[in-house]
């Protein structure tokens, strides 16, 4: 029998979750004091690290010197204090808020879209594509100091200004901000438990998956410390620690060090997480909040409900707490709290534990101090990288354990120094996560250890996701046929996409892919898995904005050498986002031998198309239409003839078409040239796919039964070619010429060989530059006439439908008009008369065309479109899907050729969907650089500092009523100067007169 990989200790089984499905951590952020990221979280702790400073007044630190200015009255406790970096700085662009209002915004609230945008982000999940969704918002919020800072900044009270303080303030809008800003549709909570809110706001997130209220969550907790009167009154209280440190469970514990920060996970039902490929942090197992009811105290810890809420989650998981390894403490560090929470915790835990596998528990405040609405979040945070990482950072200033409990009988051990989980038999890890608020709220959390089987090739601290098969969504012609998987090889070359809202954003990312290729020693060629899921991740796990590079690489040189030049200015593109695309077939002529054969072995959607095709014209010529494209021995040659040529492009077109359209892109209107609308037509839903291969094997072969012929290309107007073509043909007897295609930047003439010798004489004499064509056959000539009645026939049995998309018609050049049929009688004129293809051009133009693809194996037309575009119109952009065949290594063949093609597309600004590119390929999601911030800062003074910055440092600013009298006013605070010392009432400090 296969062991369950969830499989306890005791042999119990959890691969049935009877209270609710498990709920895995898909995606995880901070903003934390030293650490701005995951990565940098687990370095800090993994270290050792400890983030509290002492606040000294003209430090430097603008935010200490606004909040404690002065003498140290405040308190030696208030000295202490775990900061975020820049906490005033935001990038009030990136989500389109004015910066009149983000002045008005409370920093918490920034801090809780940013660590959002990331933590989606990390999870491989593109915010943009959330829109609508039911995606909940969970955030634990309990201070709104920013709110006092606004009140007193005595800013112009106009009514925009007072609606952005209002939602900018206000705790309940922090969720609702996220919401709003990414158009998300489920629950926005903000939860206030005070040092519980964070997870407690986790707790709702999974109870509102479990119950099928939201598919997605974001939920975490914020804090920002702005006030220093809150200092004072925890001080007064005796809550915080004189000496600056936590130390929890030591017998000096002397209380907690406030601390300041955002935490966010992305959550999402197990089941649905594994179905699409994420990577997986940890999976809650259970989760429960209650409260201390009537205990001795509203803010002291309530020993039976802390045993209650850490059983009814147990409960909930379904597992036994004996399996439970390692427990993530509230642990402030507080001589009454400490006690109670560990008696609590081995009254649940430690009954009938074996003494040799004691539970193991730490505190990530002893780090980072209390964050308070933030602090739940970061111990599951925490927690989760133990699990992960499979190493308990040390529980710092825990040096002689508190002489209230008796450790030596509890089978307990504080992690007083860096150590590994103990050996788990192969099962999971399973860790519990406390958080206690001080208005009596508790919540408690079992997270479990994801284990998968096909972690290959990356090590467990990695966290990739895992397998996934990539499917692709193909056009209706082509949808029901299986996409092979089977004998495709993976392509040489792959397309990183990188983009910003700005030129710095795009710069500064290329630096972090630099830092994370530095990061992942990823320099060597045995580093492809790493570096394809690499651009998978960036490719559908990103959003995509307006300044864009796609950067093609075959080995991790040329990456960084491209990624260099990126970071130091070169090479940024602004998308020009164009509205309309028009899909243009290349015609005779543009065949190779091995156009298209590259891609036959990478691209299973290319290799789908050309196998019908193959099929098909198996069963109508019995030989191989593929080895004749591809130039193998047995076809070499053939390309040349047009029997052959005209299913060839027809196939390969279809196919590039086919492979755009798995991408994402398609047109909206199509023409093509002489052949190449063949093609288009099949494009626009007149035929199926295997009808229209019968039509063009029919059409070639009937072709190159015809009379050899020539022709030129003259570059002439059509006026003044037509007109020696006519002339010639009037006054030279037996000459038959015709003008057979108008091109814009040239016409073509064909006739027989004699016929085009003559006037090609006749050219020269006028001083008219020609060129040989490199054909042997006549088309849309005099020559044609004997096989139209076949041509016609040809097409007699196939059930011709209306164009679905705009069709542009060689024969006029203009849109085929609704209810005309593209019956046999159109595709006889079709090969008989001119290629109108200038006037085609002209009516895309006039369509609002302004993105040309075009189709085929080489690039032709799009320079005969740009010549022959309105001067009265902007030219459009032109992609190429291929190449001409290289002549040396260093020109881009096969593969690189297409994705040269995708590239531009996706810095022009085309919304491409690059699952294509990886159709059938196994890839996962893993880890890469986050989006960087362009932050500005955004700030109101309080009082102290205006004081500081304008009138008199003791009676404050100067005012003048309406009745013209002067007046002074200052705010005044215990921590001031000395002149006010003597002013005392019952020993505190009192500003006279107050």
């Amino acid at each position: 029998m296969k062991e369950n990989h969830l499989q306890g200790p005791k042999g119990k089984r959890h691969s049935e979750f009877p209270k609710g499905e498990p709920v895995a951590i898909v995606g995880m952020a901070c903003r934390f004091p030293g650490a701005s990221s995951i990565a940098a979280l687990w370095q800090l702790l993994e270290s050792g690290g400890n983030t509290i400073s002492e606040i000294v007044p003209g430090m430097g630190n603008w935010r200490v010197d606004e909040i404690f200015s002065g003498n140290s009255e405040l308190g030696q406790a208030c000295r202490f204090c775990s900061y975020v970096d820049e906490i005033e700085m935001f990038d009030a662009g990136f989500f389109r808020i004015s910066p009149v209002e983000a002045n008005l915004l409370d920093p918490q609230q920034r801090m809780m879209l940013e660590t959002s945008w990331q933590a989606l982000e990390d999870a491989g999940i593109d915010p943009d594509q959330l829109k609508g969704s039911r995606t909940g918002v969970y955030t634990g919020i309990s201070n709104d100091e920013y709110r006092m800072l606004v009140v007193d900044s005595n800013k112009p009270a106009d009514a925009a200004s007072c609606l952005y303080a209002l939602s900018g303030t206000n705790l309940n809008g922090t969720s609702g901000r996220v919401s709003f800003v990414l158009g998300l549709m489920g629950p926005a909570k903000a939860v206030d438990a005070a040092c519980a809110s964070s997870l407690v706001s986790v707790h709702d997130a999974v109870s509102d998956l479990q119950q099928g209220k939201a598919d997605l969550a974001i939920a975490g907790g914020v804090q920002a410390i702005l006030n220093g009167r809150i200092f004072e009154l925890r001080a007064d209280a005796m809550m915080l620690s004189v000496d600056g440190q936590c130390k929890a469970f030591d017998e000096s514990a002397n209380g907690y060090v406030r601390g300041e920060g955002c935490g966010v996970v992305v959550l999402k039902r197990l089941s649905e997480a594994e179905r699409d490929g994420n990577r997986i942090w940890g999976v809650i197992r259970g989760s429960a909040v209650n409260h201390g009811g009537a205990s001795s105290g509203l803010t002291v810890p309530h020993e039976p409900a802390l045993e209650q809420v850490m059983q009814t989650a147990l409960s909930q998981a379904g597992i036994e707490a004996s399996e439970v390894d390692y427990l993530e403490a509230h642990g402030t560090g507080t001589l009454v709290g400490d006690p109670i929470e560990i008696n609590a915790v081995a009254s649940v835990y430690c009954k009938g534990r074996d003494p040799e596998r004691p539970l193991l528990v730490g505190s990530v405040k002893t780090n980072l101090g209390h964050l308070e609405s933030a602090a739940g979040i970061a111990g599951l945070m925490k927690a989760t990288l133990v699990m992960q990482r499979g190493i308990i950072p040390k529980h710092l200033h825990f040096n002689n354990p508190n002489p209230s409990l008796d450790w030596k009988r509890l089978p307990l051990k504080v992690t007083s120094s860096l150590m590994e989980l103990p050996p788990k038999d192969g099962r999971p890890c399973i860790a519990g996560v406390n958080s206690f608020g001080i208005s009596g709220t508790n919540a408690h959390i079992i997270v479990e250890e994801y284990q998968k089987s096909d972690n290959e090739p990356y090590p467990r601290t990695m966290a990739a996701g895992s397998k996934k098969t990539v499917t692709v969504n193909l056009p209706a012609a082509i949808k029901d046929h299986k996409v092979p998987n089977e004998g495709l090889r993976l392509r040489n070359t792959r397309l990183l996409p990188l983009s910003g809202k700005s030129k710095n954003a795009l710069s500064d990312l290329a630096g972090r892919y630099l830092s994370w290729l530095d990061g992942n020693k990823a320099d060597s060629i045995s580093m492809e898995p790493l570096l394809s899921d690499m651009a998978w991740s960036a490719s559908i796990g990103r959003s995509h904005f307006d300044h864009r590079e796609a950067i093609l690489f075959n080995d991790p040189q040329s990456l960084r050498e491209q990624l260099r030049a990126l970071a130091d200015g070169d090479g940024n593109s602004l998308g020009q986002f164009p509205s309309k695309i028009a899909f243009a077939y290349t015609g005779q002529g543009s065949q190779w031998a091995g156009m298209g054969k590259t891609l036959y072995e990478t691209e299973p959607v290319m290799r789908s198309v050309l196998d019908r095709c193959e099929k098909t014209f198996l069963e109508y010529r019995g030989e191989s239409l593929l080895e004749v494209m591809f130039g193998k021995k047995d076809g070499k040659g053939k390309l040349e003839d047009t029997a052959w040529e005209q299913p060839a492009l027809y196939a390969l077109e279809c196919g590039l078409t086919a492979l755009w359209a798995s991408l994402g892109v398609r047109p909206d209107v199509v023409l093509g040239h002489s052949i190449g609308e063949l093609a288009a037509a099949h494009t626009a839903g007149v035929y199926t796919l295997e009808e229209g291969m019968r039509f063009a094997a029919a059409r070639g072969l009937l072709m190159s039964q015809t009379e050899a012929g020539a022709m030129i290309a003259v570059f002439a107007t059509f006026e003044r070619v037509t007109s020696i073509v006519n002339k010639a043909n009037a006054v030279s007897s037996g000459l038959d010429l015709s003008v057979s295609a108008d091109n814009g930047s040239h016409r073509v003439v064909s006739g027989t060989i004699e016929d085009i010798e003559r006037i090609t004489n006749m050219f020269a004499a006028e001083k008219i530059r020609t060129q040989r064509l490199n054909t042997k056959k006549a088309f849309h000539s005099a020559l044609l006439e004997p096989i139209l009645d076949d041509i016609e026939k040809a097409i007699d049995d196939i059930a011709i439908a209306n164009p679905s998309l705009d069709l542009i018609s060689n024969l006029t050049g203009q849109l085929v008009e609704e209810g005309t049929l593209l019956d046999g009688f159109y595709w006889r004129r079709h090969a008989r008369e001119a290629v109108a293809f200038s006037k085609g051009i002209g009516s895309a133009a006039d369509l609002g065309v302004d993105v040309i693809i075009e189709v085929g194996p080489r690039p032709v037309l799009g320079n005969m479109a740009v010549a022959a575009w309105p001067e009265s119109a902007k030219a459009p952009l032109v992609i190429s899907s291929l190449l001409s065949p290289a002549k040396d290594s260093s020109l881009p063949s096969g593969d690189e050729a297409f994705l040269s093609g995708v590239a531009k597309a996706y810095q022009s600004g085309l919304a491409v969907q690059f699952e294509g590119l990886y159709a059938g390929e196994e890839r996962r999601l893993i880890s890469i650089p986050d989006y960087p911030f362009q932050r500005d800062r955004y700030w109101l003074e309080g009082s102290r500092g205006r004081r500081h910055r304008q009138g008199h440092p003791m009676l404050g600013e100067r005012r003048k009523s309406a009745s013209g009298e002067i007046t002074h006013e200052i705010e005044m605070f215990s921590a001031d100067p000395d002149w006010m010392s003597d002013h005392r009432v019952f020993g505190r400090v009192i500003a006279p007169g107050a």
